[in-house]
């Protein structure tokens, strides 16, 4: 609950999460490595815009 306090979650919306959002509020998040330009294009590819 004190990461709770310290990240600004009031004690009410605390009690109201579930494990699984308590858990992705406090995980590190996954860092990658940015896109390389060949899988950019590949990306582009497959989703184009629609512009």
């Amino acid at each position: 609950m004190r990461d709770a306090a310290r990240a600004g979650v009031a004690p009410a919306d605390f009690w109201r999460l579930s494990l699984k959002e308590w858990r992705l509020l406090t995980e590190a998040p996954v860092e990658g490595l940015p896109l390389g330009r060949r899988e950019f294009e590949r990306m582009a590819e497959a989703w184009p815009d629609d512009g």
